[in-house]
């Protein structure tokens, strides 16, 4: 179900917009709009703190030995109970631990609501998660795309898709995010499509 809405939301958009047509025609439709099992969601979340700001294989290994080290359960209980140390040792920086920490306070005392996040609206994700250190905006935007399965993102400060939109559009330098913010109007409500296909313009040049 969640591709078939994915294609017909790229086959839509091909029928407004060329270039739309291209992408569509040269990477086929994208592998959106499929919500991850509820359990899934701290879990996500938790990697997405430890990967920041790291290369790939240093984020693996340290994300590897974070969950060996809580015997495969990336939960908010098995986080509190975690002695510190035990935590730092797995190569995490001091803020990371504390970030991951104040995650798992925050679902653990209900401020956060994993179980219950996805009948929130967009903005309301947003404004939920960025309560947790570590947690913003982009953050937010890349749960809601990846793990909520929502087909209208729009995470105007990518550089990934202001550079994407930029080359695939033809503009001459890539857009600020308050540009793309007017740009992506055309293509609601199912902007997450666009963003998929700007990664997708962006990967050619590698």
């Amino acid at each position: 179900m969640a591709t078939r809405i994915a294609a017909d939301a790229a086959a839509e958009l091909a029928r407004r917009d060329r270039v739309v047509r291209r992408l569509l025609e040269r990477h086929g439709p994208p592998p959106l709009g499929r919500a991850r099992p509820t359990a899934e969601r701290f879990s996500v979340l938790a990697r997405s703190i430890v990967y920041q700001q790291l290369a790939g294989k240093a984020a693996a290994s340290i994300h590897g030995r974070l969950v060996a080290c809580l015997a495969g359960e990336v939960t908010p209980k098995a986080l509190l109970a975690a002695p510190v140390d035990q935590l730092r040792a797995c190569g995490l920086s001091a803020n990371k631990t504390a970030a991951l920490l104040d995650l798992a306070d925050k679902v653990e005392s209900g401020v956060v609501t994993l179980d219950r996040i996805g009948r929130l609206a967009d903005d309301e994700v947003v404004a939920q998660l960025v309560q947790v250190r570590g947690i913003g905006v982009w953050t937010a935007e890349m749960f809601l795309l990846f793990t909520l399965g929502r087909m209208d993102v729009w995470p105007i400060g990518d550089l990934g898709v202001r550079a994407g939109f930029a080359k695939a559009w033809g503009l001459p330098e890539r857009p600020t995010p308050k540009a793309l913010q007017s740009l992506g109007d055309p293509f609601r409500p199912y902007r997450s499509v666009v963003a998929w296909y700007c990664w997708r313009a962006v990967d050619q040049e590698q």
